[in-house]
């Protein structure tokens, strides 16, 4: 098995893995509106996370993006609780445990960075997604918390930190 990287972002992953998302959301039938895939500032992500308290982690294969994870405080929301953000893995990336690494390495920031939650929002068929979010200690909500704009995601997550 080759060698996976867990790095933070650089600028220059910024087209290699807006691909990555917009290819898995297409994959998944994830409506593209009320969704990542509208985010006006999917095409830079380096510059987005290097607000204070924030980062987005890139899994990288044989110098391959193939995947990445953020958190960053929950828009709309005055507590200090961030939101999993974007994450995505290539089908060839998934079942090898680097959505778990991404997630701690996430959630260990977060914990760095002095979040007490950690929010996150999903569609209701991403089974597999859902499972790695429970395994992780997330719970469901009843209402979503912030307000991320991606309206069309209706399973809400939280995780005490």
């Amino acid at each position: 098995m080759n060698t996976i990287l867990i790095r933070e972002i650089q600028y220059a992953d910024n087209p290699a893995i807006a691909k990555v998302i917009r290819d898995v959301l297409v994959e998944l039938g994830v409506p593209k509106v009320g969704t990542a895939y509208a985010d006006p500032f999917l095409d830079t992500l380096s510059a987005v996370y290097q607000n204070d308290k924030s980062v987005y982690f890139i899994a990288e294969q044989e110098g391959k993006i193939i995947g990445g994870a953020g958190i960053a405080q929950l828009e709309h929301e005055d507590r200090p609780i961030c939101e999993l953000q974007k994450m995505y893995l290539l089908t060839e990336a998934r079942g090898m445990g680097v959505a778990s690494r991404l997630m701690a390495a996430c959630l260990e920031k977060a914990k760095a960075f002095d979040y007490t939650s950690c929010y996150l929002e999903t569609m209701p068929y991403m089974e597999a997604a859902q499972q790695l979010y429970r395994n992780s200690g997330f719970v469901y909500l009843e209402a979503p918390l912030g307000n991320t704009g991606h309206y069309s995601c209706p399973v809400w997550m939280l995780r005490k930190l």
